[in-house]
């Protein structure tokens, strides 16, 4: 690294070890061509060389079917390569324990089905089949909007594109037992914005997680919920809720989708990438063309960096992955490298905020923290770069509250005009105006449904 991040020295840009590890490679060296399909339709597809050795080549191509497993999402992989490549990998998704959280995930939980590695010759994995919609941008109407956080819930009331009441009300959602928590915690918050507005023609929500079809199909807010509660009472949470409010227009998405739409709404301008550096880490994009993807963009769990002794993942068991970097975990991982000590069973949250008053009064431990966070961003947005096709990235969440955001983005900045310059020219990195951190997320948000 050029850049190095003041507190975590030891990082190793998943960019940077790629670009090296393609530099070992040439054209004698084995072809592999990848595949990510849902059930027959090819989503994503990547074509690449590896090298002699084969514990390198093993983590290149493990390393890349993770990004493209969480990014893009399917539930069958083929892969034309070596035989011995093949088996390496189907036994990783079978028997390693990150392997089996992949396989129950992405393949069980969120596409229904057994997540397969398959072997196949290149020509059987045809160009990859985007498929596209467009979202939200009906401003019409009497409208709720709600956003579904990991520390709070938002909610707000719109008409025709006017926000005449917002409001955000704290809750703890993450080890709730009780899918009734969250069910009652969200019609409060709908209630509330409803008392505000003379009739309700739509209702339109963002929440952390992967939701198909306004589905729950994975979501960090409701992993304290037991299997059985979470197939008859979470996945239809929404549809309960709908047939509730008389079965208006009803719609939910990623909350990083929202981000992404809200941005693209604030900028006039489309090709977004959102990234929310919250509770956790989402992700949404817009396209060039100013539609949304099928992708489940769960960059929360897409590897950064490539260590072996990197901060490890609680929930996936995985090593490198956005979420420790990006995210209130981050700065409570980053905090006693920068001498704040906090008593063990202080919050994330409560870190954060002792962290934000520290660097309001310019403290230099607080700043540390901020430019390791900018530093290995600007690297990940490199990485990022290889996944999407973006010129905006919009970046917002509790994490880029006050000075440190800035700090933040001027730290990627440097890395990308060091490293990456081609890409610096090409991507602005910025966060949202006063208005949009007010309100432009409700109204993003409410403005999902088409009123018919």
């Amino acid at each position: 690294m050029k850049i190095s991040p003041t507190l975590d020295t030891e990082f190793l840009p998943a960019v940077l070890w790629n670009r090296e590890f393609e530099k070992t490679t040439n054209e004698n060296n084995a072809a592999v061509t990848l595949g990510l399909l849902r059930d027959d339709k090819v989503v994503a597809r990547r074509s690449v060389k590896i090298s002699s050795d084969p514990d390198s080549s093993f983590r290149y191509i493990e390393r890349m079917l993770k990004a493209m497993l969480w990014s893009t999402g399917g539930n069958r992989i083929l892969i034309a390569g070596p035989d011995s490549l093949v088996e390496q990998l189907q036994k990783h998704y079978s028997e390693s324990a990150v392997g089996k959280f992949d396989t129950q995930v992405i393949g069980e939980k969120i596409f229904l089905s057994t997540l397969s590695v398959e072997k196949c010759s290149a020509d059987q994995i045809q160009e990859p089949t985007r498929e596209t919609a467009a979202l939200g941008r009906h401003l019409d109407g009497c409208r709720i909007g709600f956003d579904l956080g990991g520390s709070d819930r938002k909610c707000a009331a719109v008409i025709d594109g006017k926000v005449v009441f917002s409001e955000e009300i704290k809750w703890d959602p993450y080890f709730e037992t009780n899918p009734k928590y969250h069910y009652d915690g969200t019609m409060d918050s709908l209630k509330r914005a409803a008392a505000h507005l003379p009739r309700v023609d739509a209702i339109g929500g963002s929440a952390a997680g992967v939701y198909v079809d306004n589905e729950v199909r994975h979501a960090s807010l409701f992993r304290g919920v037991a299997a059985d509660q979470f197939e008859a009472e979470v996945r239809p949470i929404f549809a309960k809720l709908k047939e509730a409010w008389d079965g208006v227009p009803f719609e939910v998405v990623n909350d990083g989708e929202v981000t992404a739409l809200a941005g693209a709404m604030s900028l006039e301008d489309d090709a977004v990438l959102g990234i929310s550096m919250g509770t956790s880490l989402a992700a949404g994009y817009v396209t060039p063309e100013g539609n949304i993807t099928s992708w489940i963009n769960e960059l929360a769990f897409v590897p950064v960096d490539y260590r072996p002794n990197g901060p490890v993942d609680e929930w996936s068991g995985d090593v490198g992955c956005g979420v420790q970097f990006f995210s209130q975990q981050g700065v409570a991982r980053l905090a006693p490298l920068a001498g704040i000590e906090f008593e063990q069973d202080t919050p994330f949250a409560e870190q954060l905020v002792e962290v934000q008053r520290l660097m309001a009064e310019s403290d230099p431990r607080a700043r540390s923290i901020y430019e390791t966070i900018g530093a290995c961003f600007g690297y990940a947005v490199a990485h990022y770069a290889t996944i999407y096709d973006f010129r905006n990235l919009l970046i917002l969440g509790r994490v880029t509250s006050g000075e440190g955001g800035q700090i933040i983005i001027e730290k990627a900045e440097e890395v990308l005009n060091t490293e990456f310059p081609e890409l610096a020219t090409k991507v602005s990195i910025s966060m949202p105006d006063e208005q949009m951190k007010r309100h432009g997320q409700a109204v993003a948000a409410a403005s999902l449904p088409m009123i018919k």
